[in-house]
């Protein structure tokens, strides 16, 4: 069995839209750290999609594959880490990348994962770096974007401002 068909639990108040049919859709995984840092990855400088920059975990969603089952493959491929808990959504983001495949709705999500969270399985081919970014280095996240080009930096502070409580 594929690890992201493993069961997860999901919070009772966790939204999942669904999408249209024809719509492109991406999912995002906002994963805090005990300290309540947000993991962030950089993105290679070779990318075709907004090289350079520093993303949160996730990625396209696949034919016949459901948002959250997604977000459980996303996480995995790009960290090695196994989605535990999706805690909660944290909302809906539009946006065209400069690759001509038009609008995508992207759905995102705080979430609780299990692995060794200071040694991810990073694909090394896509992505140059990755940190832990708190309240105090939330600007770091706006690099090489253009201005009002801070979809992952106001994510991350929205996550961190209204971070759930443990319980």
């Amino acid at each position: 069995m594929p690890a992201h068909d493993r069961p997860f639990s999901v919070d009772h108040d966790v939204e999942v839209p669904v999408p249209a049919p024809g719509e492109l859709w991406t999912v995002g995984a906002v994963i805090l750290n005990r300290d309540g840092e947000a993991f962030a990855q950089k993105r290679g400088p070779h990318r075709r999609l907004f090289p350079d920059t520093w993303d949160v975990v996730g990625g396209h969603v696949e034919a016949g594959e459901s948002l959250l089952g997604a977000l459980a493959r996303e996480i995995e491929e790009e960290t090695g880490w196994r989605l535990r808990r999706v805690r909660r959504f944290l909302g809906i983001a539009t946006w065209h990348g400069d690759d001509g495949a038009g609008l995508r709705h992207e759905a995102d999500y705080l979430v609780e994962v299990e692995g060794d969270l200071d040694r991810p399985a990073l694909e090394w081919s896509k992505h140059s770096a990755y940190g832990w970014f708190g309240r105090d280095t939330l600007d770091r996240l706006k690099e090489n974007r253009g201005p009002g080009e801070f979809l992952v930096h106001d994510l991350v502070a929205r996550a961190l401002r209204d971070r759930p409580q443990e319980h």
